[in-house]
């Protein structure tokens, strides 16, 4: 037995699942999860000492690899100096600095403890500022696990195929109004029926939390057209996309503009933390300078606040790494559809930027209804292959491909090539 699996034949004992996130679960490919003891670059090594490339990249944030010495050694002195303080300090200055300055659309930001509670805030501050309750939101499109927003979700609720929850009352999702990603048009019909009732509407400009599918031309254009029409707020939801895409997020890289943006753990080089923010007018809605209450003795922790501010430091001062980083992922993921076109595979490789997914579907990837026609038993199979081969993909159909700048074209050659092996061994 491995420790692997004597650590998680203990964990089911004590923690649901035997993991402390779904996602983690290896539910829908079978077998037990890799527990992690260290990482290094783009790898990560598990208690039994195998070392695995790594695409998922602790889910996003990881864009300059593990263990980066720049921002370990930030993390080293802000520890040094104590771990929380329930009080203001100069990091929670210098970051909301730094992040304003890169951001396009922000002016103020406020830092909370994670993705999930930067939706819930934003949304919140959306309603108070407008005056309105209602918000849309996309199918398959996941913005954490606040009652108001598990409808039709993605991630591990679209893995486990169950895209609302238990426990979430009625009252709590009857303002949430759900429409399909990349379909103006269904957008629209909510504002044509109840437009001045529609504070905001949410979105993953690239959808990421069911594969990777892209934004089509004009769809978020069109979203910004409607919002501003109808008076209501368009918040961009950019825990994955966030310092990702460019060093202003999918909004630099599209060039559209959101009213309120969304970040996670990216802004902290992978610790608990996240943020969002937007107009002056709209944040100063926000208590104690308004009446939209939001408040967390951990929010800037300091050693949250060290580690982002040396991840962006670095992001920012050398642009150059996302040249290399989309070019990089240029080459890979092009390399993947060739193998796809050759060998005439039902699959479909979606990119954006660094971010990419393999479907297993003859079908063009466009929406949540697309996703879902992926055979989830073959993504099983080929996870399970690439798993023995060393490599470390999520364990999910419905999940992003990370690249980082620690990747190195011979570990990208050779995923490919286990990628070849398995594909040839089925045609």
């Amino acid at each position: 037995m491995t420790k692997s699996e004597q650590l998680f034949q203990e964990a089911v004992q004590v923690i649901p699942g035997g993991v402390n996130s779904p996602v983690r679960a290896f539910q829908s490919i079978g077998g037990t999860p890799r527990f992690i003891k260290h990482a290094q670059g783009a790898c990560l090594y598990d208690e039994d000492d195998n070392c695995y490339i790594d695409f998922v990249g602790s889910w996003g944030p990881m864009i300059l690899g593990h263990s980066r010495k720049e921002v370990l050694e930030r993390v080293i002195e802000a520890c040094q100096r104590g771990l929380s303080f329930g009080a203001a300090t100069a990091a929670e200055v210098d970051m909301a600095k730094l992040v304003c300055s890169m951001v396009p659309s922000m002016e103020m930001v406020r830092m909370v403890n994670s993705g999930t509670e930067a939706v819930m805030s934003a949304v919140r501050a959306a309603r108070g500022f407008t005056g309105r309750e209602k918000i849309i939101k996309f199918t398959g499109c996941y913005h954490g696990h606040s009652d108001g927003l598990l409808v039709q979700a993605g991630s591990g609720a679209m893995t486990a195929g169950v895209p609302d929850s238990l426990g979430v009352p009625q009252g709590c999702t009857k303002d949430t109004l759900s429409a399909e990603y990349n379909h103006l048009d269904h957008v629209e019909s909510h504002f044509q029926r109840c437009g001045e009732e529609i504070a905001a509407v949410i979105v993953e400009p690239v959808a990421a939390n069911m594969g990777v599918v892209p934004p089509a031309p004009g769809f978020l254009e069109g979203l910004r057209k409607l919002c501003d029409t109808y008076g209501a707020l368009l918040i961009f939801d950019e825990v994955i996309t966030g310092f990702r895409l460019a060093a202003g997020g999918a909004q630099e890289y599209y060039g559209v503009m959101p009213d309120l943006t969304t970040l996670g753990k990216i802004i902290g080089g992978g610790m608990p933390v996240g943020a969002y923010g937007g107009r002056r007018e709209i944040m100063e809605m926000v208590a104690p300078l308004g009446g939209v209450y939001q408040a967390g003795t951990l929010s800037g922790n300091p050693v949250a606040m060290a580690a982002g501010l040396a991840q962006l430091t670095l992001l920012k001062e050398h642009p150059n790494f996302y040249q290399e980083l989309n070019q990089k992922a240029d080459w890979f993921y092009g390399k993947m559809r060739e193998l796809v076109e050759k060998e005439g595979l039902f699959c479909q490789v979606n990119q954006a930027g660094s971010l990419g997914c393999l479907y297993f579907t003859k079908q063009k990837v466009v929406d949540y209804q697309s996703a879902k026609t992926s055979d989830t038993q073959a993504f099983a199979e080929y996870c399970n292959y690439m798993l023995g081969q060393g490599i470390y993909l999520a364990p999910s159909q419905f999940e992003a491909m990370f690249l980082s700048l620690a990747h190195t074209e011979e570990m990208l050659e050779r995923v490919f090539q286990s990628m070849l092996t398995f594909f040839l061994q089925k045609v």
